[in-house]
């Protein structure tokens, strides 16, 4: 399991054991051939890119309120969580704030997470007994994708790439395109959590010996795949939901990012519609500045200032980061 664990510094610190460390921070907690893997953004709020890279590495989350007052961050943190469709995860609070926090996640994807009590034993344990429980045995996929969050030589070995597996299956021995870049590489070998293995599944953390690239061709975000229907473009066209605390609508020429798939990527919104209910038509982006309801929907067309990677119909998270205070504006799906 990847866990991102998010608004208290050092938590994770108390749940696993320090891994890599730069902008984002792992944590490692193993017994036996159960795992866990911790990710703290360490150079979050100044930076909103750390907590995007958390959160998408993540399936769960742990989102720790356990002082008296809920820092001024919860709000963006939660937002980003449900923007990226981070479903699975614990509130992490005390006896004390429980009343409030769960006003405060009312009608995002943390209205769904458990309670969860502020002694870091009792969540070490919760999440190791869920790792003993997940099977990968069944998974059938012959393709898959790994994100690149960091790369280096090891001596002796070569490059070596660290991610997640965010898609299928990676096995030993597959050749791989190297997106968006488009050259390949071979898998000369699978580690997780130091030990060896034939292949790895969604979900897994992992560091691959490859064959064929070097580290300068691996920067963070890179996609690892056999998979034919990943698709790269310099160009996005979808439909956007714009989340109820921001603002303003999106109009031509705003500067946006796209997090998808460690992916954190700037481009400029070139056309966006307002999409009213159906048979009342649209509404240019020039148009839409009433800041009443209606303009929640956008059809949006963004130009991007470096490829981005995805399946089509999956989502990014949308962010501006001069937005203030928050600056997680919503989420577009990709096509």
């Amino acid at each position: 399991m990847n866990v991102a664990v998010l608004e208290k510094p050092g938590f994770a610190a108390e749940l696993g054991k320090k891994g890599t460390s730069s902008d984002i921070t792992f944590y490692n907690l193993k017994r036996g051939e159960d795992t866990v893997t911790f990710i703290e953004p360490t150079k979050y709020p100044e930076r909103l890119s750390p907590l995007f890279y958390a959160v998408s590495m993540a399936k769960t989350a742990a989102v720790v309120a356990v002082e008296e007052q809920v820092g001024s961050t919860f709000g963006e943190t939660a937002l980003m969580l449900h923007s990226a469709g981070v479903e699975d995860g614990y509130l992490v609070v005390s006896e004390g704030n429980k009343e409030k926090v769960t006003r405060l996640v009312r009608g995002t994807v943390l209205e769904k997470y458990r309670i969860f009590g502020e002694e870091p034993a009792m969540l070490r344990e919760e999440l190791l007994k869920r790792a003993s429980l997940s099977d990968s045995r069944g998974v059938s996929s012959n393709v898959g994708c790994v994100a690149v969050d960091h790369a280096f030589n090891v001596r002796g070995t070569g490059t070596v790439a660290l991610g997640t597996v965010m898609s299928g299956v990676v096995k030993r021995h597959d050749v791989l395109r190297v997106l968006p870049e488009g050259k390949t590489a071979q898998v000369r070998s699978i580690q997780k959590h130091d030990d060896e293995y034939e292949y790895a599944v969604e979900g897994d953390r992992v560091g691959l010996a490859l064959k064929g690239v070097e580290v300068e061709d691996l920067e963070r975000g890179t996609l690892l795949t056999n998979d034919g229907s990943i698709k790269t473009a310099n160009t996005l066209v979808g439909m956007a939901e714009i989340h109820r605390y921001w603002q303003h609508p999106l109009k031509d020429s705003t500067v946006v990012h796209l997090g998808h798939w460690v992916q954190f990527v700037q481009g400029r919104v070139e056309t966006a519609a307002v999409v009213e209910e159906e048979g009342k038509g649209a509404v240019s982006g020039g148009q839409a500045g009433n800041g009443g309801a209606g303009w929640r929907r956008m059809k949006l067309s963004i130009s991007l200032g470096k490829p981005l990677s995805f399946l089509p119909g999956s989502s990014c998270v949308i962010m501006q980061l001069d937005g203030g205070k928050l600056r997680v504006v919503g989420r577009m799906v990709l096509s």
